[in-house]
């Protein structure tokens, strides 16, 4: 999967039924997890045995996870939990009908790409140590271009802000459109005006 090399294919099913039954979340994380998901698979390992790169200091390897979904959306919350309970660095390959896009947990946020077809994905593996190639998959993965003076961690918190604030003004939007009150109205405009300076 993804182009990697054979020496990484492991293809270790993942239960869910095990992974209830040695981490217990509650019913309505069991909930969540079982309407979204259908089955998992580990499909790689990266390590510097498999593919010849050092280990770095904070990431020795990482595994591939293939999650074949039930609808074409998965709750962000699945992902964060499966981060937790499991003690691995993961890259999620999130599928629906041939079509997948890419994701991982960095810095208690989900990094997500586009969707594309599945056959299309091909992970590059570029970095002189592990901890390099891990977050030059993040980069990728969400399209990042880290301003300078920022760490990747940084630059991802900053995003999460920015789409916060996106959302925050689309909402405020949709409302002054429809307030008939002129004095709201203009209340409205005038905030979305200020989170936009705050967006700049």
């Amino acid at each position: 999967m993804l182009n990697l090399p054979k020496k990484t294919e492991l293809n270790q099913p993942l239960a869910k039924k095990a992974i209830f039954a040695k981490f217990k979340p509650d019913a309505s994380e069991r909930k969540r997890f079982d309407r979204d998901i259908s089955r998992m698979v580990i499909v790689n390992e990266v390590s510097p045995e498999s593919v010849n790169i050092a280990k770095g200091k904070s990431i020795a390897s990482f595994h591939v996870v293939h999650i074949a979904l039930r609808q074409t959306k998965c709750d962000s919350k699945n992902l964060a939990l499966l981060s937790k309970l499991v003690k691995q660095n993961m890259l999620f390959v999130l599928e629906h009908n041939g079509v997948a896009w890419l994701a991982v947990v960095r810095s208690n946020r989900v990094v997500e790409s586009e969707p594309k077809p599945l056959h299309e994905w091909e992970l590059k593996l570029t970095g002189l140590d592990m901890d390099a190639v891990w977050d030059n998959i993040i980069v990728d993965i969400g399209g990042l271009t880290i301003a300078e003076g920022n760490t990747l961690d940084e630059q991802i918190e900053a995003n999460a802000e920015q789409e916060k604030l996106k959302r925050k003004i689309e909402g405020l939007e949709r409302k002054a459109w429809s307030e008939k009150q002129p004095k709201r109205k203009w209340e409205l405009n005038e905030e979305v005006k200020h989170l936009r300076d705050k967006m700049e």
